[in-house]
């Protein structure tokens, strides 16, 4: 099973998701998965991982989910290739057992052009990395 994962913000609250299939070219999902996290901590530029992570590892022990890969709204590497962002500390946490692929909207200011992928007649890109599985 593959699964996309995300986190929803409210005040007090985050609600952590995760939608579950079985290969890449799959038009449905095979699962939905909702889990409530009580107070994340607050946002810091390049420490998004302190506020997601906790969430995301809530949501695959609240329903004892093992994915074979991961993709999470983030950076793997902040930089493409050394400085660990929110899929490598996943990758850590998990005991290295599931790749994690990261897929995010916006350019992290250290992150290289090279990373930038399009979709179809898309002009603005996402950026994507990897642990554990070839980019």
């Amino acid at each position: 099973m593959k699964l996309a994962v995300d986190v929803h913000y409210r005040s007090k609250t985050a609600v952590a998701g995760g939608v579950a299939f079985r290969d890449w070219c799959d038009s449905r999902e095979t699962a939905l998965y909702r889990s409530r996290c009580r107070e994340p901590v607050s946002y810091v530029p390049g420490c998004f991982f302190r506020r997601e992570l906790p969430c995301i590892l809530h949501l695959l022990d609240e329903h004892a989910l093992t994915p074979d890969t991961i993709v999470v709204d983030g950076f793997v590497y902040l930089d493409g290739e050394r400085v660990p962002g929110l899929g490598k500390y996943l990758f850590d946490a998990l005991g290295k057992r599931s790749p994690v692929i990261g897929v995010a909207k916006g350019k992290y200011v250290t992150a290289p052009d090279s990373l930038s992928v399009f979709r179809g007649k898309s002009r603005r890109p996402l950026y994507v990395t990897s642990v554990g599985i070839p980019i």
